[in-house]
């Protein structure tokens, strides 16, 4: 008798563990716990770190590599600006004067200049 006891408990411990979790699952999902307010602070103080670091990076990747940048964060005054017709050279699109063909044909805001027909 006590062999055939010992066997039928397992079963039923099994089964009655599952109806605990089952209803341990539904009270969690009706009764959910309130949001911790620790894990909020810890994401904040972390975001901060983080841009701390990131600051700290940039600054010393610019004091390392400054002299790189020096001249090109100012503007040209206009006077010194070479013209179109210099930086892109000489050739010209037809009725454009200091636009060449490869800059008439970039987009852009302003008014786009028609393709010359080619036949052939």
């Amino acid at each position: 008798m006590g062999d055939t006891l010992l066997a039928l408990s397992i079963p039923l411990l099994v089964f009655a563990g599952g109806i605990y979790a089952g209803c341990e699952n539904w009270w969690r999902r009706r009764h959910p716990a309130p949001p911790s307010p620790y894990t909020h602070q810890a994401a904040r103080l972390a975001e901060r770190e983080t841009a701390e670091a990131a600051k700290e990076i940039v600054d010393e990747a610019y004091a390392t590599l400054g002299a790189f940048y020096g001249a090109a964060g100012a503007p040209e005054p206009a006077e010194q600006r070479p013209t179109p017709a210099e930086t892109l050279g000489a050739a010209s699109a037809p009725g454009v004067p200091g636009v060449t063909p490869g800059a008439a044909a970039s987009p852009g805001r302003g008014r786009s200049y028609p393709a010359s027909a080619q036949r052939g």
